[in-house]
């Protein structure tokens, strides 16, 4: 898994299909249940490059998937959780946007306003969200036998959050390939 193509494509690459197979509208309500625009250009992450490819149906590979999910014995839960898990990566894209520095050290944090990927994210991970910003803005490290607040800039939570959001489509995409096995 090329994990870096998830949150940078050059311009002539698409990111990975299960992005745009999920907006494809193959099954009926599933972008609501996940928080999603109708628009993939809305999502930063799986828009940077290519969106639309010529000799590819989104639609049309999603129900395959979906199909696939239900021959290989996947629940609909765990489908559903695979879904969302894939959609929260695309709302971890416009969390990093929302980011601003305050004070001198410009350290990150998110206006209350801006706050609606990072409060989408959070419900479809079932965490609180306040807890999820200060966790990106202001991690607590040990030190010694002390756990002390370190302050992030704005690139710095935006790189965590970009991590995270990796990390999360890897160990999606190995449960699946772990089921499938």
């Amino acid at each position: 898994l090329e994990k870096s193509r998830l949150t940078y494509q050059q311009p002539l690459e698409r990111c990975y299909h299960s992005f745009y197979n999920l907006m494809s509208d193959a099954i009926p309500s599933l972008k609501a249940k996940c928080l999603l625009s109708n628009d993939v250009r809305d999502y930063f992450y799986v828009s940077q490059g290519k969106i639309k490819v010529d000799s590819i149906d989104d639609k049309e590979d999603m129900q395959f998937a979906d199909e696939a999910f239900d021959i290989l014995g996947f629940t609909e839960e765990e489908k559903f959780n695979v879904y969302k898990n894939t959609a929260c990566m695309m709302h971890m894209g416009e969390m990093t946007k929302t980011f601003i520095g305050i004070g001198k050290e410009e350290q990150a944090d998110i206006k209350p306003e801006d706050a609606k990927h990072a409060t989408n994210v959070a419900q479809l991970l079932g965490i609180d969200c306040e807890w999820m910003i200060n966790y990106f803005c202001k991690p607590k490290l040990k030190v010694g036998v002390e756990w002390v607040t370190k302050g992030q800039t704005v690139s710095q939570a935006a790189s965590s959050v970009a991590g995270i959001a990796r990390s999360l489509y890897e160990r999606s995409f190995k449960f699946v390939v772990d089921k499938c096995n």
